[in-house]
């Protein structure tokens, strides 16, 4: 796999409600870079939390992206089709069962010399008598454990268009969720084995998204690596932001596309994504793919501005 040239870069949004500006603008982004450098660009509904996603969400986005003049190379990619092969990608990694709940990590991270934020072994070491002993706990509950890496290192650096080069830490992340028996029978996969998997499958060498991920990125790659998959270059783009600071939210106002589009029509919320990105004249995804140059992209947030009168 490494021998074969990967020369993709993809948008994956999760389909639970319509995007808002700030998704919209990432998207404008991921899709600029892929084009301009000439990649393939694919789209990928990451749709693995079924709680939270929908068809008809799915379809919506897919809607408003080919409305902003986003084009993408066939076929969309739903993770919920995907099971086997994130199954397959589980069954060549080192790893084993958890069995603490949200409150017992909690707690172990809270403990002295503990890591913030980072998982903090609890599981990974455990005899068979004891993992026998809390497997029957969980069972008789009707649940069954989570399963995490192995990992064999305690961080993993990454190359980004803009920061550079970053190290963060790696931990032992879950790549299976835990639950009720009868839920998890279907596969209830977690997101760093399924967008790693999707990235190896459709050989996405860059990836383009949120500079809020940035710290995710050394597990993923690592996870990447420890699969035989190429590991991708990063480009972390600025966040949209509410004038307070906080991140973009439907909340903010008329936010999404259509929302936005009963004001000013599809093409003045494409001069409008345009003007985010310092580029007033542009009246079209096409223009603007003509003149963007990323190394002019400022690195800092940009600032929504609510016009609807909300």
């Amino acid at each position: 796999m490494e021998s074969e040239q990967a020369v993709a870069g993809r948008y994956a949004p999760s389909p639970s409600g319509d995007l808002h500006f700030g998704n919209l603008r990432t998207a404008v982004l991921a899709w600029l870079f892929a084009r301009q450098s000439g990649r393939k660009f694919y789209m990928r509904v990451e749709d693995i939390d079924s709680e939270r996603s929908s068809m008809e969400s799915a379809q919506r986005q897919l809607e408003d992206l080919a409305a902003l003049g986003i084009e993408w190379d066939e076929p969309v990619v739903y993770q919920h089709d995907r099971g086997e092969a994130y199954a397959e990608a589980l069954a060549k990694l080192d790893t084993y069962e958890c069995y603490c709940s949200r409150r017992d990590i909690r707690e172990a991270a809270s403990a002295p010399h503990a890591q913030p934020g980072m998982y903090p072994g609890t599981c990974r070491d455990l005899t068979e008598e004891q993992r026998a002993y809390r497997r029957s706990q969980l069972a008789e509950s009707g649940r069954l454990p989570a399963v995490r890496l192995r990992a064999r290192v305690d961080k993993w650096t990454v190359q980004d268009f803009y920061a550079g080069e970053f190290t963060g830490p790696v931990d032992d992340v879950i790549l299976k969720r835990g639950g009720n028996v009868n839920q998890v029978q279907t596969g209830d996969w977690a997101y760093n084995l399924a967008v790693v998997v999707d990235d190896g499958f459709q050989k996405v060498d860059q990836i383009v998204r949120g500079d809020d991920l940035l710290g995710s990125a050394p597990a993923q790659a690592y996870l990447a690596h420890e699969l035989g998959y190429p590991e991708p270059e990063y480009v972390h783009v600025p966040l949209v932001v509410a004038p307070d600071g906080r991140r973009l939210a439907k909340r903010d106002g008329a936010v999404t596309l259509r929302e936005m589009a009963e004001r000013s029509g599809v093409e003045g919320v494409v001069r409008q994504l345009a003007a985010s990105l310092g580029y007033l004249e542009a009246a079209s995804l096409e223009e603007l793919l003509d003149c963007f140059d990323p190394s002019t992209l400022s690195r800092d947030p940009w600032v929504w501005e609510d016009k609807s009168g909300n």
